[in-house]
């Protein structure tokens, strides 16, 4: 029953996160497909620089608000199916299906399936996840996220550090903050570590312009990145 739950849970997550805010954002309100546009992800960085601030504003909250559903939806399953107490009887508990569910969600987000499995890179999705699941450590990874961008004015950079960072953070907050057992502890940095990599990963092109000196800093009129094609992904 535990393995059909996680199942359901990730199923549900990963639909929830095909729903990308930043192509459905772009489509209602300009008419076009943001992945033609720009550096061609259909993520924040490329609708705030493609598009201007109001629909990033609503590509944001959108991102945002599908990986709190997801994580919360995938609990509320878990529970009605394993029971409230679930937590008590498997070393999978709520704050392991958020992370499972985020995951999930993620992937979706990437890989979306109304979209021909072309998305955005899940840095936002990532983020959204930490309000419901780990607080904490959310308000910890998000400034050192924006002081490494105010710092070297590259949002890729920001990403990238944030997601190297984002496993020791979460062990040293369950294990040494929350007190959590070290299994748990474990249990959560791996599930984060497989998020870590996935968001590392995404940000291949971003670290090859970073190696050849071509990634385009934060701040950059949108004019001039739209024209020589190089961008941050979010």
């Amino acid at each position: 029953m535990l393995i059909l739950a996680i199942v359901c849970s990730m199923l549900i997550s990963y639909l929830l996160g095909s729903l990308n805010s930043a192509i459905i954002t772009v489509r209602l309100l300009k008419h076009e497909d943001i992945r033609e546009h720009g550096s061609k992800n259909a993520g924040l960085t490329n609708t705030l620089r493609c598009y201007g601030k109001v629909p990033a504003l609503i590509t944001l909250v959108g991102d945002l608000a599908k990986g709190i559903i997801a994580v919360l939806l995938s609990q509320l399953v878990c529970r009605l199916m394993l029971g409230a107490d679930f937590g008590s009887r498997y070393l999978i508990d709520e704050q392991a299906i958020g992370y499972i569910a985020g995951f999930s969600a993620i992937i979706g987000h990437i890989f979306p399936v109304y979209y021909g499995f072309k998305g955005g890179k899940g840095v936002l999705v990532a983020s959204s996840i930490l309000i419901v699941i780990d607080p904490i450590t959310f308000g910890i990874v998000i400034p050192f996220f924006i002081i490494v961008v105010l710092l070297t004015r590259y949002v890729s950079v920001g990403s990238i550090s944030a997601a190297v960072a984002y496993p020791v953070i979460t062990f040293c907050v369950n294990r040494f903050i929350r007190q959590d057992t070290v299994e748990k502890s474990l249990l959560y940095t791996g599930l984060v570590i497989c998020t870590s990599i996935l968001l590392i990963y995404m940000h291949r092109s971003n670290i090859a312009r970073l190696r050849a000196g071509t990634e385009n800093r934060f701040g950059q009129k949108k004019q001039q990145t739209a024209e020589e094609g190089h961008h941050n992904g979010s």
